[in-house]
């Protein structure tokens, strides 16, 4: 079969990486594709969010499956598109996108099913959040209604940090809407859940790290690294964030008429062992899936398939008791201003439990160079999670990067 996979960042690349081990894939192109993506896939100009010019690339490339990659082509309705054009995609449909494409939808959907969660409201006068804001006190969550690349999100600790979210919020101008919620405590994780309809299969757990510096230090970030599992997703936790987020959301989306088929990401915060729902994401999480593919490996590609199918009932995934961290390299400056363009010499890896996946990377008159910022997911297996780790950095440290820049404390909430 030959395969299309929407997308040219980290996530990606490392789907290409693990369909390209699976024996049932032939060719695999990846629209458009990275520098690091070029050595798995054919890399293919195609603009991702326009449905039709998909439709026509799979029929003229014998394409069989399409999986969406970012939140944006789903966001814009391209895999009902693919869909309706009789092509077997991974990806939600505009309406069951917007769990991600609109906080404030997702809100409605737990108040439907008593999903537990952070209390909030949603406010389109910057008058009126920003009186709400100081009634409330700080600390407190302001978060952009709509898609931010996962930086949407503002964690205020003080009342001047609050202010100054809602005001880059509404200078977005008219029809910009902020959902301001209760700051929970606890330690949060990542779910994630392959569903078709009803149907779902437990894809993994992985804990994210989304500020810049060491110990959680500096601005909000698409994510600095992530390790899989996470330890505080135990299976208890896991049946209790199923039976009480994930299965009524799912339950509501098909009353709704809209069922979920895809990829549902629940970051969750976990506190004495009960998990609330942060937010959701309708596809892969960027950098946990990388870890996350380093332990499956082609099985990814089985199970992607057979939820495209309907066929999720008959799948299943064979877990090794292993561990696997990924660390982001990033430009200096990100998520500011940050270069591009700088030249970066990546090491021989011989080790298959390592693997660097290209974020943000190109090719130019023949040499890599950063074009992103993040730029390189540097990805290691271990039998324990300290092993991974271990490995992670050593592969780290072989990498001549002078203009990049990457935590040092990845994996330290399990490790201490």
């Amino acid at each position: 079969m030959n395969i299309l996979i929407l997308g040219g960042g980290g996530r990606e690349h490392a789907l290409a990486w693990a369909f390209a081990q699976n024996p049932k894939a032939d060719l695999v192109f990846c629209a458009p594709g990275n520098a690091g993506i070029a050595e798995q896939a054919t890399c293919v100009a195609l603009d991702i969010l326009d449905g039709d010019k998909i439709l026509a690339f799979c029929a003229e490339n014998a394409v069989g499956f399409v999986m969406v990659g970012p939140e944006a082509p789903l966001a814009e309705g391209v895999a009902d598109a693919l869909r309706a054009g009789g092509m077997p995609t991974l990806g939600p449909g505009r309406e069951a996108a917007r769990l991600e494409a609109s906080k404030a939808f997702t809100k409605e959907i737990c108040a439907a099913r008593d999903v537990p969660t952070a209390a909030s409201q949603t406010f389109t006068d910057p008058e009126a959040a920003a009186a709400y804001v100081a009634a409330t006190g700080a600390p407190i969550v302001v978060k952009a209604d709509g898609l931010a690349a996962g930086k949407g999100v503002t964690v205020a600790m003080t009342l001047p940090e609050a202010k100054a979210a809602l005001d880059a919020i509404f200078a977005e101008g008219p029809g910009a809407r902020v959902v301001i919620e209760e700051f929970m405590t606890g330690e949060e994780a990542s779910l994630f859940i392959l569903a078709d309809g009803e149907e779902l299969l437990v894809l993994g757990t992985a804990q994210d790290h989304k500020r810049a510096f060491d110990g959680d230090a500096g601005p909000n970030t698409g994510g600095m690294g992530a390790y899989s599992p996470a330890p505080i997703l135990t299976p208890e936790v896991i049946e209790r964030a199923l039976a009480e987020i994930v299965r009524p959301t799912l339950a509501e989306m098909v009353a709704r008429g809209t069922p979920f088929q895809g990829v549902l990401y629940a970051g969750l915060m976990i506190e004495d062992g009960r998990p609330r729902l942060v937010e959701y994401n309708v596809r892969l999480g960027d950098p946990e899936i990388q870890a996350i593919a380093l332990r499956l490996g082609a099985q990814l590609f089985d199970v992607f398939l057979a939820c495209a199918e309907g066929r999720l009932g008959e799948a299943r995934l064979n877990w090794a008791s292993d561990h696997a961290l990924t660390v982001v390299m990033a430009a200096r400056g990100y998520p500011g201003d940050h270069a591009r363009g700088e030249p970066i010499g990546l090491p021989e890896i011989e080790d298959p439990r390592v693997q660097i996946f290209h974020a943000g990377t190109r090719l130019a008159e023949g040499r890599l160079v950063s074009n992103g910022g993040r730029v390189l997911n540097v990805t290691a297996r271990g039998a324990t999670l300290a092993e991974a780790r271990d490995r992670a950095y050593a592969a780290l440290a072989r990498v001549d990067w002078p203009g990049g820049f990457a935590r040092s404390d990845i994996g330290w909430r399990a490790l201490g």
